[in-house]
């Protein structure tokens, strides 16, 4: 995927990276073939690892909470049925089958 990202970025974009859950459970992981995009259009890629923010996670929903509530963002579920559909959508995690939050709805009850 990073493949496709670096061809459609822009002039000095920036790359946030956190996990690499396609990769996790590859014997050998997919390389990138187009590095050359990083410097010809001087793209930054920065891993953040999310346990080094977690001191502002309660300014983060202070921020956020009211914009979703507002409608100002939105967010992407990709919802399956039933506890038997859950090992189909934890493997869609490893493959990319999946958009936005994985969501395995046991009951509407």
């Amino acid at each position: 995927m990073l493949d496709a990202v670096l061809l459609n970025m822009r002039f000095r974009g920036r790359i946030a990276v956190c996990g690499m859950i396609s990769q996790y459970n590859l014997e050998k992981p997919e390389g990138v073939h187009n590095l050359m995009y990083v410097v010809y259009k001087e793209v930054r890629i920065q891993a953040f690892v999310v346990v080094n923010y977690y001191h502002l996670y309660e300014k983060f929903l202070e921020t956020v909470l009211p914009a979703i509530k507002e409608g100002k963002i939105t967010y992407v579920e990709d919802v399956v049925e039933g506890l038997e559909s859950a090992p189909s959508a934890l493997i869609g995690l490893f493959t990319g089958r999946n958009v936005g939050k994985q969501v395995v709805v046991v009951s509407r009850e």
